[in-house]
């Protein structure tokens, strides 16, 4: 299908240069809300490394910083101290515009909520990104994304004609017509039920195994997690632990373990395949 284009700078001007190691890299981040006594600490001092073309699921007892995590990582949100790099571009003092840019063509998003325009087409959903980032529609993109997510047949339909699970992977298409170097998904399987959730999570375990793209996941599911090669487990705003090839009963055991405890011991370091 050709998904594999030339990457881009942060400007979108021109191909990327001497690719960093790391698709996602998070240096003493920290995020605050507030000051004085009523501030609220979302993250205390992230530090790890997510390698590229691997996929990652985040988990937590709520409140413990997962979705403020996504957000700094993916540049949706700034960081109150540390540096936050995609590709080895330093996006944490980035101009807003560029920062804009880079999100459009480098990165791509799926949330829990579909977040589909009701008034346009599957395929004019799924091209959206193109028209926002000022290029031409790529017809033959995009119903090689569609086709990939098993809705090419779809692509004339609206989003109200189609069930939950296969609006969520029109919103995956559109995530992935882009050719992003990291996609960003936040409980993309909450509003699903089990079977469709198998099917999504089978397509954003493909995306890594045959794109090679590099996937990033907050969820609240063990058995969604269990699809991932690493799993962080933030509480109170730090990394408490970090588990590879961990079966959905490990995961789980494990999140009970440190809910009941609610004494994570911080940790730092290297994420390797």
């Amino acid at each position: 299908m050709g998904l594999r284009s030339e990457r881009r700078t942060a400007d979108g001007g021109g191909p990327a240069t001497g690719a960093a190691p790391y698709a996602v890299e998070l240096r003493g981040v920290r995020r605050q809300y507030g000051r004085g006594a009523r501030a609220v600490h979302a993250l205390r001092g992230i530090d790890l490394v997510l390698p590229r073309g691997s996929f990652t699921a985040v988990m937590g007892p709520s409140g413990s910083g997962k979705s403020t995590f996504l957000q700094c990582a993916a540049g949706l949100d700034r960081p109150t101290g540390g540096s936050v790099r995609l590709g080895g571009t330093e996006i944490t003092t980035m101009g807003e515009n560029r920062l804009t840019i880079l999100r459009r063509t480098r990165l791509g998003f799926v949330f829990q909520a579909f977040n589909l325009l009701p008034a346009l087409t599957v395929e004019q959903n799924v091209v959206l990104p193109m028209r926002l980032a000022g290029q031409r529609p790529d017809r033959r993109r995009a119903a090689g994304v569609l086709e990939r997510v098993g809705l090419h047949e779809h692509a004339g339909r609206r989003p109200g004609q189609l069930s939950g699970g296969q609006q969520q992977r029109v919103a995956l298409a559109r995530a992935l017509v882009t050719d992003p170097e990291v996609l960003f998904a936040d409980e993309p399987t909450g509003a699903l039920d089990t079977g469709t959730a198998a099917e999504v999570l089978g397509l954003l375990r493909n995306a890594v195994d045959t794109l090679g793209t590099t996937v990033v996941m907050v969820t609240h599911d063990p058995v969604a997690a269990a699809w991932a090669d690493h799993v962080l487990i933030l509480a109170d705003g730090m990394l408490a632990d970090r588990l590879t090839g961990a079966t959905a009963q490990a995961i789980a055991s494990r999140m009970t373990d440190l809910t009941a405890r609610r004494q994570p011991a911080p940790a730092t370091g290297r994420l390797t395949r």
